[in-house]
């Protein structure tokens, strides 16, 4: 896929899956979990024990389907090209890196740096940023979101932390391209309760899709 075609993937999905678990098992039953609920945008963090080998064996997995796996959690370049090496095909961070950027640049991977302010969204756009994440959504809200995109109506953002099923549709209304979701989306792996992520997964999945009509 080209870095278009991946940036246009992530959209589509709406929702990108973060994934944590303590266990490369346990991380890989959530990521089948959640696939199955039609959710395509996966992002294995780096706090998943053996996180590079758990991205090579997803790729493999789903090669040639619409399936998307990246890397999130991502601080420096070595796990940056780690992760690309592996497969991933985005990389996501808590922050911005610009040692991480100029990897992503250079193999021409979707980047997706962390920001908070109006001040770091604008750097890492000039800096390289395909998407900006913005992170820990959940101190602000959604307004975040609409207070950047007034001056800053170009960014594309994504908002992790705090979104669920209950105010997903104000983080869209509020300008998000996309937001990443994570223990919304997977609670109950903890006790092995795989068919309750799954059917979180399909309500994310059809409430985003009726959103994204709608706006």
């Amino acid at each position: 896929m080209t870095k278009q075609e991946v940036i246009s993937g992530l959209e589509d999905s709406g929702v990108v899956a973060v994934i944590r678990a303590d266990k490369i098992e346990t991380a890989e039953q959530i990521v089948e979990a959640i696939v199955e609920g039609g959710i395509t945008a996966i992002e294995v963090t780096m706090t998943v024990p053996n996180a590079f080998d758990l991205i090579k064996k997803l790729s493999k997995k789903y090669q040639g389907s619409d399936v998307l796996v990246g890397a999130g959690s991502v601080t420096d370049a070595v796990s940056a090209k780690n992760s690309i090496d592996a497969g991933a095909k985005y990389i996501v961070g808590p922050t911005f890196d610009q040692d991480v950027v100029n990897i992503c640049n250079e193999f021409q991977v979707p980047v997706i740096p962390g920001a908070m302010s109006p001040t770091e969204v604008v750097n890492a756009m000039k800096a390289g940023a395909d998407i900006v994440k913005i992170f820990p959504a959940t101190l602000f809200g959604p307004k975040i979101i609409k207070a950047i995109k007034g001056p800053i109506p170009h960014a594309p953002l994504l908002p992790t932390g705090g979104v669920n099923l209950d105010n997903v549709q104000d983080w869209f209304e509020a300008g998000a391209c996309a937001v990443g979701v994570g223990s919304a989306l997977s609670k109950g792996w903890k006790e092995g309760k795989f068919d309750q992520i799954t059917e979180q997964a399909k309500q994310f999945k059809e409430k985003v899709a009726l959103i994204k009509k709608e706006l």
